[in-house]
């Protein structure tokens, strides 16, 4: 786990300056403490910071060189990187490390830009290929790794945060139409566009290749998911079998490290699962030894999953941490957070993940086991009883809402509205321009709806509305607050709910098999049985990682006068704020006021 950042010149007559390299890697010095190293190719420059993981010799530190061929700078992790190394010994090819870098850039040698297509990890990469005389890019299959990039008439510039694109290319203009999805529709990371005009990212799922002779680049899809008939047709006991198989091949493959491993631990379903592969899969005892599962909990008890968490780390055996953020803490770390996170966020809930990351450091841990990604896989939010309903029929919608407070701890009626409002792009839009009634008619009529009647439409096809919450409407903004927060202190985030082989096992197991009997998460619940007591395995309640909002902080007039200061926030809003009921639309007005001072950003007319 790296940071990687890059600079073109696309006149090659322009050498690239060593100091505008180093002002790049200074900037992301937090994701890579342990070296750092550049390169400079005349018009081409690249810069890395590593976090040593796998094979911690200097051998394997960036950027790494294949033969006279290609020069590749790296973040991420292969996680399937033996069994490639050993398909590619038997090819002919020699390795001087155990890194997964070094079979990176084999393979790319091997198979060129189909490469990532044998990959089973999470990257982010760059590769100067000098005999085909491009630059190679490409982004994980879900973008857990982050790649922002900018280009002009002069150069294109990319790197790991958006920070380091910054020194290069002052930006404070923000981008309007990402603010206010942001604002109304609580949703930013629906396109490619950031709230930076014209740093734009490269989608999961893609791969970039610049051009060095024409200095054009060119973007274009690897993967897509797949829904695979035979695993539909399973039976119930069959589909609990497989689903437990791959999560433990998921998991197995992201316990290789040769350094000490944490997890989280929330005291929910599928934290507990994790942790119980995790506790049946370390293969020695001084790996169990040096293997924490850390708990965050709250100060508002009755969100407060830490004694849960307890029970469980007891009854597993394993090592456990908890750690209960003060509202100081919080406030300390207020304005931090903000500007590392880089554009705004949806809540205070991203300062618990915060200080989970923060607490696995402070054990020595610089990977950490996270549970990202399941709900979205396996029908866990609410909002996914209108899918279920759309998708079924009378009978089995009847019995469906009879349990529907086992399902997801909401009422019929509250099951009613979720229905309206997610499966009726009139209704949900109605909603949505209401919200926005504060906003100034010029503003208003620049809010797009185009993606939410997208979203909308797809509710009628569960595998098409998994596919689009993963690949742009949900997933993203996840992943890109669970890397920055993780690497504000060198942690490696692993995920292994978001193995590809065990997405697409799950997006193509029978629907109803994941609601079953008055069960959310039926398949995860069954296989829960072995490990956990009912009482944990068959928890109605879904806590989530809320924060103790209303303690770490209550309602001021410092929050709206905060508000009402903002340059951006009066160029949008009719008059200033007096009060503001809604919470979550004070904290994202807040965000904004303070980014806004934070980088220096402008709202144009």
């Amino acid at each position: 786990m790296c940071g990687i950042a890059g600079i073109i010149n696309k006149d090659s007559k322009i050498e690239i300056q060593i100091s505008a390299l180093k002002k790049m890697a200074d900037k992301i010095k937090h994701r890579g403490p342990d070296a750092e190293g550049f390169h400079i190719d005349q018009n081409v420059g690249l810069a890395h910071r590593r976090l040593s993981i796998i094979d911690v010799s200097s051998a394997a530190d960036q950027p790494f060189y294949f033969e006279e061929k290609y020069i590749l700078i790296f973040n991420g992790a292969i996680y399937n990187y033996i069994e490639i190394r050993e398909e590619l010994i038997k090819l002919g090819y020699k390795f001087k490390t155990q890194s997964d870098t070094e079979v990176l850039i084999a393979s790319y040698d091997c198979w060129g830009e189909d490469c990532v297509n044998k990959f089973n990890g999470m990257w982010a990469f760059a590769i100067l290929d000098k005999v085909k005389n491009i630059v190679f890019c490409s982004r994980d299959r879900f973008g857990i790794k982050p790649f922002y990039y900018y280009s002009d008439e002069s150069k294109f510039i990319f790197s790991s945060e958006i920070k380091p694109i910054l020194e290069i290319q002052p930006i404070n203009t923000v981008n309007t139409k990402v603010l206010l999805q942001y604002l109304i529709i609580n949703i930013s990371d629906i396109s490619e566009e950031t709230f930076f005009e014209k740093i734009l990212k490269l989608p999961g799922s893609h791969n970039l290749i610049y051009d060095l002779e024409t200095s054009k680049h060119s973007i274009y899809r690897y993967y897509d998911l797949k829904f695979k008939e035979e695993i539909s047709r399973l039976n119930l006991d069959d589909s609990i079998k497989l689903f437990h198989n791959e999560f433990e091949k998921s998991i197995k493959l992201r316990l290789r490290s040769d350094v000490k491993i944490a997890s989280a631990l929330s005291g929910g379903l599928d934290s507990s699962y994790m942790v119980a592969m995790v506790s049946k899969n370390i293969e020695n005892v001084d790996r169990k030894d040096t293997f924490t599962a850390i708990t965050i909990g709250s100060l508002n008890k009755e969100e407060d999953e830490s004694p849960a968490a307890k029970i469980i780390a007891s009854i597993l055996g394993v090592n456990h941490d908890i750690v209960i953020p003060s509202k100081e803490e919080f406030k300390n770390s207020l304005s931090d957070v903000i500007y590392s996170i880089e554009e705004p966020f949806g809540g205070p809930s991203i300062y618990m993940q915060k200080f989970l990351m923060k607490e696995a450091r402070s054990l020595g841990a610089k990977v950490l086991l996270d549970g990202q990604g399941a709900d979205e896989i396996l029908l866990g939010y609410s909002r996914y009883a209108a899918a279920y309903l759309r998708n079924n029929g009378f009978i089995q919608n009847i019995r469906f809402l009879r349990n529907v407070r086992s399902h997801y701890d909401i009422s019929i009626i509250e099951t009613v509205k979720i229905y309206i409002y997610y499966s009726t792009f009139f209704a949900r839009k109605a909603f949505l321009s209401k919200r926005a009634k504060f906003i100034k008619n010029t503003y208003k009529k620049k809010l797009d709806f185009s993606k939410i009647k997208d979203l909308t439409k797809s509710f009628s096809n569960i595998f098409e509305l998994h596919r689009n919450e993963i690949f742009w409407c949900q997933l993203p903004e996840l992943l890109k607050w669970e890397d920055k927060n993780a690497m504000q202190y060198g942690v490696e985030s692993r995920l292994p709910f978001l193995d590809y082989n065990f997405v697409e096992t799950c997006l193509s197991i029978n629907n109803n098999f994941k609601i079953q009997d008055g069960w959310s998460k039926y398949l995860l619940r069954r296989n829960l049985e072995n490990y956990l007591p009912n009482s944990i395995t068959y928890n109605k309640r879904k806590i989530g990682f809320n924060a103790p909002m209303e303690k770490w902080w209550p309602k001021s007039t410092e929050i709206v006068n905060t508000i009402n200061k903002s340059t951006i926030i009066k160029k949008l809003v009719k008059k200033d704020f007096t009060i503001i009921k809604d919470r979550d639309l004070e904290w994202r007005l807040y965000n904004i006021a303070v980014w806004e001072k934070m980088y220096n950003m402008k709202i144009e007319d």
